[in-house]
């Protein structure tokens, strides 16, 4: 590798996709970048097996290609627009996988090292970083499995306790794929926030008794995900407790948590008595979960149960027998940012602007919105260093809902990792629901144009 004494303008703390691409975004626009990977200096995290940059620690697949009628895809189309390493690379390494993207693990992460080592603005240098920089345009890019000193500089900076815990995540489903007609919207006891819509802020999906003991039993019986050897002592976060593992307590005990139907009034289950509707058994509680109220989370329903067994069970609430997953719930070691409580929008950590934060440590999940947050990073970085106001990417555009959920559209209480997905994207009310994926790609196309030709400084030939 080069000197590692060379002269830089940003340094890049992490060498995985998010870091990779944040360099390469910046070499090309002029900047000197120094990037520092621990992997090759005697250290490893436990989940890698090789000092290469940007290796696939999981799977060896991208997902969807499909950029007219998938968000990931898009976003794959996206980031071919400007230019993008990791998609450069991909193409190099590509493997038949139908209409997804999958590619030769040890192919892809080669090419990316030989790109980003032969450029001459470029300095690789392993070594461990423990502390956030005191000054100097930063960005840390350290994934999930962030070292554990410098986990703890980066809790110094931001006063959020973010350690290495088991983060049991609960599942998101859109909104247009629930059944209204089985559940109504209130809030316990109709206490409602002053953002709450007319009748309250929580979608209410009620169950019997019946109901709910097959409910309950399903979750004892259904197929749970396995430890890593690496993970098993690794605590799990006392707010997410999975909902089986709570399930296991006693068959009331979820009818006494996250299922209680006291103070919630069923208007599919009135007589004299309770005119305004009988309490349920139990419920299903769902709140919302972006600004544009197109995604909505089920309330305590952190799981570690395998996907499949979701999507089943899940399915048998009443009101979700179509429910469509944003996001289906997880079981993950984890550390990351609560990002918009402590970036700006930006990715500029509030409390010290000079560093900015990419890929998964922002609370993206998947490698590709992983890459597609430090390619913006380094965009938003070289402009920052050239003098340019940064002009903000269209929220109609995967790049930019991805972003805009990360840097404040999420609720920063229950923020978690995400997926890209539609359910960010700001709905189209007036397309036919079969014609509403083509609709949203089409839109984002045509903004990412206009907003390109805005920013021509971004795309150097």
């Amino acid at each position: 590798m080069s000197n590692s004494k060379t002269t830089h303008d940003v340094h890049i703390i992490g060498g995985g996709l998010a870091g990779s691409e944040a360099a390469w975004q910046l070499a090309r626009r002029g900047v000197k970048v120094r990037l520092s990977e621990m992997r090759g200096s005697g250290e490893m995290t436990p989940a890698h097996q090789t000092d290469g940059l940007a290796e696939l620690v999981c799977s060896n697949s991208f997902r969807s290609d499909d950029d007219t009628k998938n968000a990931v895809g898009l976003l794959h189309h996206e980031m071919r627009e400007l230019d993008s390493i990791v998609m450069r690379a991909g193409e190099t390494a590509r493997v038949p996988a139908g209409s997804a993207m999958a590619v030769d693990r040890d192919v892809f992460s080669a090419e990316v090292e030989k790109t980003l080592s032969e450029h001459p603005n470029i300095t690789v240098v392993r070594e461990r970083v423990d502390a956030l920089p005191g000054a100097g345009l930063t960005i840390v890019a350290t994934g999930p499995l962030t070292a554990q000193a410098l986990a703890q500089s980066i809790v110094g900076a931001t006063g959020e306790e973010r350690l290495a815990f088991f983060d049991a995540i609960a599942p998101i489903i859109h909104r247009d794929s629930i059944d209204m007609s089985k559940c109504w919207i209130q809030s316990r006891w109709n206490k409602r926030t002053e953002a709450s819509n007319e009748d309250g802020d929580y979608i209410n999906c009620p169950m019997t008794k019946e109901q709910y003991l097959a409910f309950h039993q399903g979750l004892i019986d259904a197929e749970k995900t396995d430890f890593k050897e690496w993970e098993k002592d690794t605590p799990y976060f006392d707010g997410c407790m999975p909902i089986e593992v709570m399930a296991l307590r006693g068959v009331e005990t979820l009818r006494y948590g996250p299922m209680k139907g006291v103070g919630l009034d069923n208007p599919y289950d009135t007589n004299e008595e309770h005119p305004q509707g009988r309490w349920p058994y139990a419920v299903v509680q769902l709140r919302q979960d972006n600004k544009l109220g197109t995604l909505w989370n089920m309330v305590g329903f952190q799981t570690k149960m395998k996907y499949g067994a979701q999507v089943e069970l899940f399915r048998t609430i009443p009101g979700l027998e179509n429910a469509e997953f944003a996001r289906l719930g997880g079981l993950h070691r984890n550390t990351f940012l609560n990002s918009p409580q402590v970036l700006d929008r930006q990715l500029r950590l509030k409390a010290a602007p000079h560093i900015r934060f990419a890929g998964q440590v922002t609370g993206c999940e998947g490698y590709v919105e992983s890459a597609a947050i430090g390619l913006v990073a380094g965009i938003m970085a070289a402009d920052q260093l050239a003098g340019r106001d940064w002009k903000p990417l269209p929220a109609t555009t995967a790049l930019g809902a991805l972003l805009s959920h990360i840097t404040g559209d999420a609720d920063a209480a229950t923020f978690q990792p995400m997926n890209v997905n539609f359910g960010l994207f700001p709905p189209l009310h007036d397309v036919k629901k079969k014609e509403r994926k083509e609709a949203y790609t089409s839109r984002a196309k045509d903004d990412l144009k206009i907003w390109l030709a805005g920013s021509a400084e971004t795309v150097p030939a």
